[in-house]
C-alpha cells in the first residue's frame, strides 16, 4: 500500500513509459541508464558499488531499507547509483549493528529515489524492450518538461566513465610485509577485492584508471590486476593499450568484469551492449576446465563478443560460459599467465563459489 504522506515521485522512461509512485531519499531529479538487480540482500554493498555509476538501480526485492545502513557495509567511500527504483522503502530498521536508516543516509548522500511502484512490471518491461535511459523526478511531475530532461541525457553506448570513479591519487592497500605486491588498475574497484588479495598476503597498490605501464612497472609488482568499473569499455583505449603492455611483459595478469572486457580488447576481440545485462547474485556458471558449475555474483551491461573469440582460438581460450544465455564468462590467455572473468568472485554480497579464482592469481604470482 502506497505511504500518502510521502510526496509524489514519477518514473519516466526513455520510450515514455510512466510509473508514478512516492518519494524516497532526497527530493529532486536524477537521470541514468535503468537496469535491475535481482539479489535479495546485500542493498548498501549495490548501492556503493562505482560499477554502478550513472545508472537508476531497479530493486527486485520487496523491502530495502528493512535492516538499516551499517558504515563497514561499503564498496567504495560514497553511494554511486544515480537513482533508486523499489516497490518498499523501508526506513524503520530492528538490526543492532546498524547504524543508521536508509533515508538519512540517502538525504546524507544526495540520492533521489522512488518507491511504491510495481517494480515486477518495471523489470519485465526492461526484459523485453532492452536497457534504456530513465529519469526519477519528486520535484518536477510535468512529464513534458521530463521528456526534454531525459533527452538531453547521454546514451550508455560509447560512455566512459571508468576514470570518473577512479581514484585520483595512488594509495596502498594491505601489509606492506606481503608475500606478493599486486599493482591494481583502479576502473572503479570494489573494497572487497581488495581485501579479497589482502587475504591472501598481498599488498596492493591502486593507480588511478590512465596510470601509464611505465609508472605501474616502477613498483616492481608481482602481478597486475585490472578491476571492474562503469560504462563502455569501447572508448578506453588508454586501458586497453595498458594491458596489451602487460602482456608484453609476460607479467601475471588478472581482471573482473570491465577489466575482463578490457583484456579481451587487447588481444583485439570486441565488446558490445547488452540487451539487459546481468545483474545479482544468482547468475549460473560453468567452468569448462573443470566441468563444475558456480552460482555468481554479476553486474554488467556489455560483454565480450563469443564469435571474435571462437575466430581466435589460437590465442584464447574461453573457460568460463553463462548458463542462462552462453555468454563468455570467463577467459584465458593461450601461452600468456592471464586470465579474467565477467563475474565478481569477491562475491559481496553473493555465494562464494567462485573464490578460487583469487588462488589461482596468487598461484601464477608463485609460479612466475
Amino acid at each position: 500500500m502506497a505511504n500518502s504522506s510521502l510526496p509524489p515521485a514519477i518514473l519516466l522512461l526513455e520510450d515514455g513509459t510512466v510509473y508514478r509512485g512516492k518519494a524516497a531519499g532526497k527530493i529532486g531529479t536524477t537521470t541514468g541508464e535503468i537496469c535491475f538487480n535481482t539479489g535479495m540482500t546485500g542493498y548498501q554493498e549495490i548501492f556503493t558499488d562505482p560499477s554502478y555509476f550513472g545508472q537508476i538501480l531497479v530493486m527486485t526485492n520487496a523491502h530495502i531499507g528493512n535492516y538499516g545502513v551499517k558504515n563497514e557495509e561499503v564498496e567504495s567511500n560514497s553511494l554511486k547509483i544515480a537513482g533508486l527504483v523499489c516497490k518498499n522503502f523501508t526506513v524503520p530498521y530492528h538490526r543492532p549493528q546498524a547504524t543508521q536508516n536508509i533515508q538519512d543516509y540517502f538525504e546524507e548522500g544526495g540520492m533521489v529515489g522512488i518507491s511504491d511502484v510495481d517494480t515486477r512490471a518495471i523489470v519485465r518491461h526492461i526484459r523485453d524492450k532492452g536497457a534504456m535511459n530513465a529519469i526519477i523526478s519528486s520535484e518536477e511531475l510535468d512529464v513534458a518538461i521530463l521528456k526534454k530532461r531525459l533527452a538531453e541525457a547521454p546514451s550508455m553506448k560509447g560512455l566512459e566513465l571508468a576514470s570518473k570513479v577512479s581514484t585520483k591519487e595512488s594509495y596502498t592497500y594491505g601489509q606492506s610485509d606481503a608475500k606478493y605486491k599486486v599493482a591494481v588498475l583502479d576502473f572503479g574497484v570494489k573494497e572487497n577485492i581488495l581485501r579479497s588479495f589482502a587475504q591472501r598476503d598481498c599488498f596492493m597498490k591502486v593507480f588511478p584508471a590512465k596510470t601509464s605501464m611505465e609508472e605501474l612497472e616502477a613498483f616492481k609488482a608481482d602481478g597486475y590486476f585490472l578491476s571492474n568499473g562503469p560504462g563502455d569499455p569501447a572508448p578506453m583505449e588508454y586501458a586497453t593499450q595498458t594491458a596489451k603492455a602487460i602482456l608484453a611483459a609476460e607479467k601475471p595478469l588478472f581482471g573482473i568484469c570491465l577489466g575482463h572486457q578490457i583484456l579481451a580488447q587487447a588481444l583485439d576481440i570486441p565488446t558490445y551492449k547488452m540487451h539487459n545485462g546481468h545483474r545479482g547474485i544468482n547468475h549460473p556458471v560453468k567452468n569448462l576446465v573443470t566441468g563444475k558449475s558456480e552460482i555468481t555474483s554479476q553486474n554488467h551491461g556489455f560483454g565480450v563478443s563469443p564469435a571474435a573469440i571462437k575466430a581466435n582460438a589460437d590465442k584464447v581460450e574461453i573457460t568460463h560460459v553463462n548458463l542462462n544465455d552462453d555468454t563468455i564468462e570467463g577467459i584465458r590467455v593461450i601461452g600468456k599467465p592471464a586470465f579474467s572473468v565477467q563475474y565478481h568472485p569477491e562475491s559481496n554480497p553473493g555465494p562464494h563459489d567462485a573464490r578460487y579464482l583469487f588462488d589461482q592469481f596468487v598461484a601464477l604470482m608463485a609460479d612466475s
